[in-house]
């Protein structure tokens, strides 16, 4: 079920390209892609054949409107055939607008209201550890809803916690109302959390900052994008 090997980037452009219907949130669903291709290919312990497994680790896409990047990379690992791409917007299809768990493979949690997926990752890290499960548990949110209030609890419940197995991914291109002074990284670090801020195109700094050593501490990654690239 696999697209053929060759470049990661051609084969996930052709797949990306595949859907249409919804270019109002191209840019938000572009802005991901990198962060979703090494998290797949190179990071989280996660296959297609192993969707119910309980030590699988969990990846949550808090920033579920624009999910074309999402679907892109599901289809590149073998969790849809590339061709149910081609009617993604349809009223039957399985790829609605925002993911389904109920209906798309590998997908963990419904995603539509922002500011949910970061909270229901702390609550997941913390069910995994009380089932003395090492799964790591692994969110992506976007800069722009950590305005949302049901963030600031999390990640200061998350720090008080000590949920080393929680990694939160921020994209970050500057799309929030307020902006953090400082810089988002700071927003976790006061809470305890470990931070790392790279190029959210770099492939390599990506999985450097995802595979940090941070025991005794939630992880946050900032994924800095520039509109346009």
């Amino acid at each position: 079920m696999a697209v053929p090997s060759e470049p990661a980037h051609a084969q996930l452009r052709a797949l990306f390209r595949r859907m249409t219907g919804d270019e109002k949130h191209e840019w938000a669903a572009a802005s991901t892609l990198d962060v979703l291709w090494v998290l797949y290919d190179r990071v989280l312990d996660v296959s297609p054949d192993r969707v119910d497994d309980p030590d699988r680790d969990r990846f949550l896409l808090s920033k579920g409107h624009g999910p074309m990047a999402y679907y892109a990379v599901l289809a590149a690992k073998g969790y849809l055939e590339p061709s149910t791409l081609d009617d993604w917007t349809a009223w039957d299809s399985p790829l609605g607008q925002h993911p389904d768990r109920v209906l798309v493979p590998g997908v963990e949690i419904g995603s539509g209201s922002l500011g949910h997926g970061l909270p229901i990752a702390v609550g997941t890290s913390l069910g995994l550890r009380l089932q003395g499960r090492a799964a790591r548990t692994v969110v992506l949110v976007g800069d722009a809803e950590l305005d949302e209030g049901s963030n600031h609890e999390a990640i200061a419940l998350a720090g008080r916690l000590a949920l080393d197995r929680l990694t939160t991914v921020v994209v970050d291109n500057e799309s929030g109302t307020h902006g953090w002074p400082g810089g988002v990284a700071r927003r976790f670090e006061v809470e305890g959390w470990q931070s790392s801020t790279v190029d959210g195109r770099d492939q390599g700094a990506l999985h450097a900052a995802l595979t940090r050593e941070h025991t005794g501490r939630p992880l946050v990654v900032v994924a800095r994008i520039e509109e346009g690239r």
